[in-house]
């Protein structure tokens, strides 16, 4: 895998902090809506985030993908609904997600790998 999850989730923590620390008002507000859209409303937030991994998967955005991946983890997704979502995206996106859909899949393995 070309980048651990710790990897991923240390530079995107980074990143997030120094993005903030430049105190640009639309950028926190941005980041503030994202945060907020994914509360539990109408639709629970597993829910919520297993569209966002739809979206991110067709607008294929690996970093997005792996985001959502682990957000849904956390709230408890399994394996069936998350492949089940994927063939979703793959389906909406078409063939172009595919590449998205494996990198999703192996990013999935290794967060189940976390576990033991």
């Amino acid at each position: 895998m070309p980048e651990t999850v710790e990897e991923f989730n240390a530079y995107r923590a980074k990143m997030n902090e120094k993005l903030l620390q430049d105190n640009n008002k639309l950028i926190k507000r941005i980041f503030n809506l994202d945060t907020n859209a994914y509360l539990p409303g109408a639709l629970d937030s597993k829910t919520k985030e297993l569209l966002g991994l739809v979206a991110s998967a067709v607008l294929r955005c690996d970093d997005c993908v792996k985001y959502h991946l682990e957000s849904a983890k956390a709230l408890g997704a399994e394996k069936e609904e998350v492949m089940e979502t994927l063939g979703i995206a793959t389906l909406v996106g078409g063939t172009i997600v595919v590449p998205h859909l494996r990198r999703a899949y192996e990013y999935w393995e290794a967060l189940e790998n976390q576990e033991g």
